[in-house]
């Protein structure tokens, strides 16, 4: 690197986004994701001890791919070289692996290449790494916000670890805006506070999303004038400026956020497709991560529908698929069809409850043994009653004990007379008088 190209990589960082300025170098500094990087953690020993394998870091953005892969980068003595799947070609790749394989013949290293979106390259550029990952003259870090198994080829899939990473808690999230503050590669030069409430507030926006917390705060100082004693301090009302979403349900403490989702859940279970679209509304205005709404739906479609309309279900689980291709803000008419469905759908909670039942049972009871016939073969006794086959039977139903003994009157399943589930009682009663 020459003079003025050190001069120029230097003038970039000064320049560069916060959420850049302030990555971690050191494990010590990184934020979040403990079932990934805690203490003992697969990760955790491999950058301890330098020893890495093929890896796929999985996860949405801002949650510390790329910081972690920086991390490596820094404390290896491996050779680490960074591509990125929007512009990188099968050329540089080929470079890359011609380098390589001159520093393990000369060094004795291995080189370590991080690709960032490794989702964007085709197929053919991405079959151009396998050989190579095969006979060691490579090592695969890659990056992706997308279903690797759906983007990423098997063979590739196969021959890595997939590490998944995690939204940020809240917490998380706090400590990434007040290490922001407070680091001499961040905003205290420029003297940057934050009260408690626009903290909370951001904390919560930013959907476990730290990079998008960063660019509100580094926005959020940059327009702000110092007071009297110089400082520029940031309020909730200029961070709902800055991210052009109102604090509309979330206090500071964060119960609002539980409120809205707990009135969103009980106007589908009370069958009011009004009140769970306004709650729905309400929480995608002020920011919440769609995938979090998309789970409830699903919950609340076993829970309070059940097989009064299994549809209901099947719908809402698709509509989690299709928000994963779709995104916003489209995304919001595929949630607002599964919710309307849900909500308009008869209700039954006879599974739920059924299940909650019987685990009290198991809990709180002990039992024996299962009915002999019902054993597997190979625990059989050749003297007892055996097993009657239901299909050998007239409507594929014959009457036989499959309770324990302890539990052989309980009833867990009881059916209502609500959409398809009246059907599903009347048939269980018409085999059982016959």
């Amino acid at each position: 690197m020459d003079l003025f190209e050190y001069q120029r990589e230097k003038n970039l960082e000064k320049e560069s986004p916060l959420s850049s300025r302030i990555r971690p170098k050191i494990l010590q500094d990184f934020i979040g994701q403990e079932h990934i990087i805690g203490k003992d953690t697969f990760l955790y020993r491999c950058i301890k001890i330098d020893k890495f394998t093929n890896m796929i870091f999985y996860g949405p953005s801002g949650t510390g791919k790329t910081s972690l892969a920086n991390i490596i980068s820094q404390n290896t003595k491996n050779n680490f070289v960074k591509l990125n799947g929007i512009y990188s070609g099968i050329k540089e790749l080929k470079e890359i692996i011609d380098d390589a394989k001159d520093i393990i013949a000369t060094n004795n290293k291995r080189t370590i290449v991080f690709i960032d979106e490794i989702h964007r390259f085709n197929k053919s550029q991405q079959d151009v790494l396998l050989p190579y990952m095969e006979d060691g003259t490579i090592i695969l870090i890659g990056a992706t916000t997308d279903n690797p198994f759906f983007e990423i080829n098997k063979s590739i899939i196969s021959r890595s670890n997939i590490l998944e990473f995690y939204p940020l808690s809240p917490d998380d999230i706090k400590k990434g805006i007040l290490k922001s503050i407070n680091s001499e590669d961040g905003l205290s030069i420029i003297n940057v506070d934050i009260d408690n409430d626009a903290l909370d507030f951001l904390s919560i926006i930013s959907n476990g999303d730290l990079r998008i917390a960063l660019n509100a705060i580094e926005l959020a100082s940059m327009t702000t004038d110092p007071n009297e004693n110089n400082k520029i301090f940031i309020t909730k009302s200029i961070i709902e400026q800055c991210v052009q979403k109102k604090a509309i349900s979330y206090d500071k403490n964060g119960n609002g956020h539980y409120d809205i989702i707990s009135a969103f859940i009980k106007s589908i279970r009370g069958s009011d497709p009004n009140g769970a679209l306004f709650y729905l509304a309400v929480m995608l205005e002020a920011g919440e991560d769609i995938k979090f709404i998309a789970r409830r739906i699903i919950i609340s479609a076993a829970e309070d529908i059940g097989n009064a309309d299994p549809q209901a279900l099947t719908l809402a689980v698709s509509a989690a698929n299709a928000i994963q291709f779709v995104g916003m803000p489209e995304a919001r008419i595929i949630l607002a069809q599964a919710v309307t469905y849900i909500a308009s759908a008869p209700k039954s909670n006879a599974s739920y409850l059924g299940i909650n039942k019987a685990l009290e049972d198991i809990k709180s009871k002990s039992f024996k043994t299962i009915p002999p016939y019902l054993k597997s073969e190979y625990n059989k006794i050749s003297d007892i009653s055996t097993y009657k086959y239901p299909h050998n039977y007239k409507n594929h139903y014959v009457n036989q004990q499959y309770l324990p003994d302890e539990f052989k009157n309980q009833k867990y399943y009881i059916p209502t007379e609500n959409g398809k589930e009246k059907e599903l009682k009347e048939y269980l009663e018409s085999l059982k008088n016959e």
